[in-house]
């Protein structure tokens, strides 16, 4: 079984380091840069559980020398996915599937959702770039729980979890996703199969779009905007317009808005991963997570004052650092990948 991790940085190295350990797979990455050369010259190091192990799969910074491939997963940010999604076409056979384990709303959401099958959404998709390039039949929705970091170039370093939820976006469970959930669970995943993926999606982004640009916007940990009672005010007002969009788009929640903020507020002193963008000057994952729920509430007619509010502070914080728009076309789609960080 040939598998391409697309984007070996905190969680698709995290997923390289599980893979590698599997017999019947042929694991191979893309990388680039100093992260690229490390792994070629020392392999890719994991730091779990106060170990150190270190694997060496086939890493390259060409896609097309890869060859083609059974599963190809995609661990790039959302708008790295979008600017890849033309090079990753040489690893498509006929039967390829592309896992995407971006945070957000994924770009082929819409794909055979009844009532919204003919809709694209542009905010994370602008000119159906993914869509048109990789296909929405070869996808398999994945939501990543796992918090992991690059502690230096080659070095992946892993906090906690180990849950990669998979599911078809048609709702059925099909031979590729059982299949690739038995080799995760062989390399030591929790890779449950869903029927319903996207109110997995939106369980975990009910967090993120509030969360994220909260903490971005004030420079506070997770358990300041979780407990902090204006803060965590905002949050659940946010949270609750999210909700009635998603549900309107027929997503349900196990969970309710308080549980899911105080489950938030236990895994403590956290700095999320936008405001660890923002204090690296990396492009902020803005769209994703907040402009595409701000699309959906359009389409359905919800309003949405408060993800506005909070939308437009948080674009303008990057706007002023030059790190937002994220969105970038390519100059070609035989440039070299972008720089690849974490989930």
């Amino acid at each position: 079984m040939r598998i391409c991790i697309y984007g070996a940085g905190a969680i698709g190295g995290y997923l390289a380091a599980g893979l590698s350990t599997v017999g019947e797979v042929e694991l191979s990455l893309v990388a680039r840069g100093p992260h690229l050369a490390v792994i070629r010259e020392r392999g890719l190091t994991l730091l779990i559980n106060g170990e150190k192990r270190v694997c060496r799969p086939f890493a390259t910074n060409d896609p097309a020398a890869l060859g083609l491939q059974d599963y190809v997963i995609v661990g790039l940010k959302a708008h790295q996915a979008w600017e890849a999604a033309g090079q990753m076409r040489s690893l498509f056979g006929t039967h390829t599937a592309v896992v995407t384990c971006q945070n957000g709303v994924p770009w082929w959401y819409t794909y055979k959702l009844p009532g919204f099958q003919s809709v694209r959404l542009q905010s994370v998709d602008p000119g159906d770039r993914q869509w048109n390039a990789i296909g929405p039949d070869r996808v398999i929705g994945c939501v990543v729980y796992p918090a992991t970091d690059i502690a230096s170039p080659g070095v992946v370093r892993h906090t906690y979890g180990n849950k990669f939820s998979l599911g078809e976006p048609d709702g059925t469970v099909s031979e590729r996703c059982r299949t690739l959930s038995r080799v995760l669970a062989a390399a030591g995943f929790d890779a449950p199969m869903l029927e319903d993926i996207r109110s997995e999606l939106w369980l975990k982004l009910w967090g993120n779009l509030c969360f994220n640009p909260i903490s971005a916007l004030t420079r506070a940990t997770l358990d300041i905007v979780a407990t902090q009672p204006e803060l965590r005010a905002l949050s659940v007002r946010m949270m609750s317009e999210a909700k009635e969009i998603a549900t309107r788009f027929g997503a349900s929640f196990r969970v309710d808005i308080e549980k899911r903020i105080n489950g938030a507020a236990r895994v403590g002193a956290h700095r999320t991963s936008m405001l660890q963008d923002l204090e690296s000057g990396r492009p902020l994952e803005i769209d994703a997570l907040l402009t595409a729920v701000q699309e959906m509430g359009r389409l359905v007619g919800v309003a949405t004052p408060y993800i506005d509010v909070v939308l437009g502070l948080v674009q303008q914080l990057g706007r002023s650092l030059e790190i937002y728009p994220t969105f970038r076309p390519p100059a070609t789609d035989v440039a070299q990948p972008p720089l690849l960080v974490g989930t």
